[in-house]
């Protein structure tokens, strides 16, 4: 089984998908890691690549294939990225969202050395502008809204919700589709 994990900037794609992972035995990849090497490389930030990718492809097109790749090769992985579902139709699709200041605090309480702001305020100021890039882009590349959750096989609101408590949720999910088919 191939399980991708969409949402929200800090809605936990990363850390629900390296949990969920050691739960099922799975591999886990991240595209939101891979575009940081890529803009890490290129000795910018996510924010600056996100910027050079509303008018070159190449800052989703490297990764896009990267994921399609994995999903026509691989099973058995989980994979965490804004745009997974879309690229590996074939996979459990879900999307993580939670509220806006949660997600913030979560952002500016992480170790990303890339994504470091000085407060709460402006981590919610450079989230909205990371969204908006992020369905320029989208939208101009692939005609498609990565937010909307009409998607998704699940959604789940993190914004109460542990990582463990997310995984549960998930995995309790993934057992009852089980026992439907």
């Amino acid at each position: 089984m191939i399980i991708t994990i969409s949402g929200s900037e800090g809605s936990g794609k990363s850390s629900v998908g390296k949990l969920l992972a050691k739960e099922l035995g799975y591999k886990h990849y991240s595209v939101g890691d891979y575009r940081r090497k890529l803009a890490l490389d290129m000795k910018i930030d996510i924010n600056e690549l996100n910027k050079i990718g509303e008018t070159k492809d190449f800052t989703d097109k490297g990764p896009d294939e990267w994921q399609t790749k994995l999903g026509k090769t691989e099973d058995n992985f989980i994979i965490d990225g804004r745009m997974s579902y879309f690229f590996i139709p074939n996979s459990f699709k879900i999307f993580l969202y939670a509220d806006e200041k949660v997600r913030a605090e979560r952002v500016f309480n992480d170790h990303r050395k890339s994504e470091k702001y000085p407060n709460v305020e402006e981590t919610i100021e450079e989230l909205r502008k990371r969204r908006d890039s992020d369905i320029r882009r989208l939208k101009k590349y692939y005609n498609v809204d990565p937010f909307d959750k009409k998607n998704f096989d699940l959604v789940v609101d993190t914004t109460q919700l542990t990582v463990q408590d997310s995984v549960q949720l998930i995995l309790q999910s993934l057992e009852n589709q089980e026992d439907m088919e």
